[in-house]
């Protein structure tokens, strides 16, 4: 897999509920070199760190690994219903699943081995297909399995899960008009502010008998010199933290777990506790 990796992307958005992405991934081969899986894995990360958090995520692949059967020492990420022994590949889907708070959303539901089989060729039989979301929308999936006797690509079955979302009533704020009193800072409009206000008070500067219409004039004042806003909220969607020296900063962290996964020398582990 390259930079081309997803094959199909939808985005879906509801006012009631946060954006949900669901996305499908390019088929991998076994014989793809470990620099070029690495690769992907790394693109794939980049691709979850734009993600918000609070936004749901829904992966379909075939990632040409086997997760496994068993969870022990995974338990936050997969089920105990994987098929036969994990290899290096689905070594990789389940260290994906813990950098990402991700869970291997097949293997949490018991099924005979027949719906859980997702590639069939000759006498092979194994799960190399699988869906994944995040950890926190586990709950709202209620069903995971493989359609016998479809197909959706060759010896490939196709896997369906089942996702149910609850729509909550969102309260609409009341909008809120407020006077741009902060334009005062502007020598300028500081000045017509106080010349359009001694107009409107008949050249004296206060009315001690009659503050309240006193505040009136001066707040009836500052709505015509220095205007309004909408009242709306503005939904500021940009991450300003998320610059490139802090995506370097996790990829120089990233690079060097695996690296201490690989080969757990003392001078690897120390370089993955110093960064």
């Amino acid at each position: 897999m390259n930079a081309t990796l997803i094959t199909h992307y939808r985005q879906f958005r509801d006012a009631k509920q946060p954006t949900m992405h669901v996305f499908g991934l390019g088929e991998e081969t076994t014989e793809v070199e470990l620099e070029e899986k690495e690769r992907f894995w790394s693109e794939l990360d980049e691709v979850m760190d734009s993600i918000p958090t609070g936004e749901r995520v829904v992966i379909r692949a075939d990632f040409n690994g086997h997760v496994g059967e068993g969870n022990t020492g995974d338990e936050e990420v997969m089920g105990k219903f994987g098929v036969k022994e994990r290899n290096l590949e689905g070594q990789m889907v389940v260290d994906f699943a813990k950098r990402m708070d991700m869970a291997v959303v097949n293997t949490y539901f018991q099924k005979r081995e027949e719906h859980r089989v997702t590639y069939k060729s000759g006498g092979r039989r194994t799960q190399v297909d699988y869906i994944l979301c995040r950890r926190g929308n586990l709950k709202e999936i209620s069903d995971c399995k493989v359609v016998v006797g479809e197909s959706v690509a060759r010896q490939h079955r196709m896997v369906v899960c089942r996702m149910t979302l609850l729509v909550c009533k969102t309260k609409r704020s009341k909008i809120e008009k407020k006077t741009k009193w902060w334009m005062l800072k502007k020598e300028e409009c500081c000045e017509e502010f106080r010349q359009k206000l001694r107009q409107a008070l008949g050249g004296q500067v206060v009315l001690p008998d009659d503050w309240e219409t006193t505040a009136e004039v001066i707040r009836e004042t500052g709505r015509k010199v220095l205007g309004v806003s909408s009242g709306r909220r503005k939904e500021d969607k940009e991450t300003w933290w998320w610059n490139e020296e802090v995506q370097d900063s996790i990829q120089r962290k990233r690079l060097a777990k695996k690296k201490w996964d690989m080969d757990r020398t003392e001078e690897n582990r120390q370089e993955y506790k110093e960064l």
